[in-house]
């Protein structure tokens, strides 16, 4: 049995690929197949199946384009009342690929209908997928449900099944048995989760927090305590699951490339996927700074947290060259159907943010209206600024009302990268006083 990690950074995920005698299975793959494709080639391999472990929230995964290219059968529970073509996989049932015995462990708990893939060799080799319900080091949060998808569970109820899966589900695998997940540390499908990509079950019945001897209601009380905000496009995303995403490369192709452009549509959202200093230098008024230069920057995450689904919105970019890349990322959470089109700006100079005199900020910060937009657990933990005001930046687009404007305003986060997006979006709304970016220069200031 040979296992091979996929890894898409930006959002987290894991997807894996199982090779054994020429025949090959996937395991929640991301939107984009052709990695997948070409290790099947580099093994001489075809793909016969395709595990999705349930309808992911996060991330529109290619089962269906796999299904339509490969032929290979999708595989996932009958309570996910799937709308593609697919065999159910529920507690019992076995497929046999090559010298490989997969069968399915039902494992509600992120999900109702959520399952695990267990994997054995003919030499006695055990590993086992577990999509979001076990992660290294944590578990997946049950709070997703309640507004996703036709199933509909109440977080109370998913958190008790959690609970029984976790104490029943995997008791006869043995500790050498491997986990792998669906996602590491930085995905918001938890809130612990490890930076170790794989682990033992031995590992995690020592380590993860999940496996302690607790009574129901203490596990139910610690997994439901403090999960991590719930981004606008999961349920959408759930839903295009359930159903089966469109080809990405059609897809992708519908999407206008305007170059050179001096404006765009009236009351269209404009997203700027630039560097911050370019977008300071020159941008299209109102526009929205979600950077997307590089695999440490959140974009998807950000893009489906302040951009709703279905809300039509037009992509600035720094080069014609960066369309097909950053077009990859979009339709990795399902936006590409709602973009106007992908753009780059002309030489002239449309609108530009006012120029921030840090030191008469540092010296006199009560001459100035701070706006701190990191989450409510992370200023719990200490403000930067005694008077600042905590909008979260998943709430501001809703909440740019409760800004005063009687002074200059500084938006800040913890380190950078929201407050680029976060003082963009004030700065697009606010005509009273200018709005400045604290960026990382925060990190000057000691916690209080």
């Amino acid at each position: 049995m040979k296992i091979k990690q996929f890894e898409d950074k930006p959002l987290a995920h894991y997807s894996y690929a199982i090779v054994s005698e020429g025949e090959m299975a996937l395991v929640d793959p991301s939107r984009n197949p052709l990695p997948y494709y070409a290790y099947a080639e580099e093994n001489k391999a075809r793909i016969v199946a395709v595990f999705e472990t349930h309808p992911h929230a996060d991330f529109v995964s290619s089962h269906l384009q796999i299904h339509k290219e490969t032929g290979a059968t999708i595989y996932t529970s009958k309570q996910v009342g799937a709308d593609y073509p697919h065999k159910t996989f529920d507690d019992g049932d076995e497929l046999q690929l090559g010298a490989v015995r997969f069968s399915s462990l039902n494992t509600p708990g992120h999900s109702p209908d959520g399952i695990s893939i267990l994997a054995k060799s003919s030499d006695n080799e055990y590993a086992i997928f577990t999509g979001d319900t076990l992660f290294i080091g944590d578990v997946g949060r049950p709070d997703l449900r309640e507004k996703a998808g036709n199933i509909r569970a109440k977080r109370e109820e998913l958190a008790k099944m959690m609970y029984h899966t976790i104490r029943e589900k995997f008791s006869d695998l043995p500790d050498r048995t491997l986990v792998y997940p669906a996602h590491g540390a930085g995905s918001l499908c938890g809130k612990n989760l490890s930076s170790d990509a794989s682990s033992t079950l031995g590992n995690e019945r020592m380590g993860n927090w999940a496996f302690k001897d607790q009574t129901e209601s203490e596990f139910v009380e610690q997994i439901l305590k403090e999960q991590p905000f719930i981004p606008a496009y999961f349920g959408y995303d759930v839903s295009i699951n359930k159903r089966g995403a469109e080809n990405l490369g059609r897809s992708m192709a519908r999407v206008p490339l305007l170059i050179g452009a001096d404006n765009v549509e009236d009351d269209i959202l404009v997203v700027d996927t630039r560097a911050k200093e370019e977008f300071k230098r020159n941008h299209l008024p109102g526009s929205v700074n979600i950077m997307a230069t590089g695999e440490d920057d959140k974009f998807e995450t950000w893009l489906g947290t302040l951009v709703q689904p279905g809300e039509p919105f037009y992509l600035v970019m720094q080069s014609a060259g960066d369309k097909d890349y950053l077009l990859q990322r979009i339709a990795k959470i399902g936006y590409e159907q709602q973009m106007k089109g992908v753009v780059t700006l002309s030489e002239v100079t449309h609108s530009k943010s006012a120029g921030f005199d840090y030191e008469a900020f540092k010296g006199h910060p009560d001459n100035f209206t701070i706006l701190d937009i990191r989450n409510a657990s992370e200023v719990r933990e200490g403000r930067y600024f005694s008077n600042s005001i905590n909008i979260p930046l998943p709430e501001l687009r809703a909440a740019l009302d409760e800004i005063p404007r009687d002074k200059p305003i500084v938006v800040h986060c913890a380190g950078g990268y929201r407050s680029a997006a976060g003082s963009s979006i004030v700065d697009g709304a606010v005509d009273e006083v200018p709005v400045y970016d604290l960026s990382d220069r925060v990190n000057e200031f000691q916690k209080k």
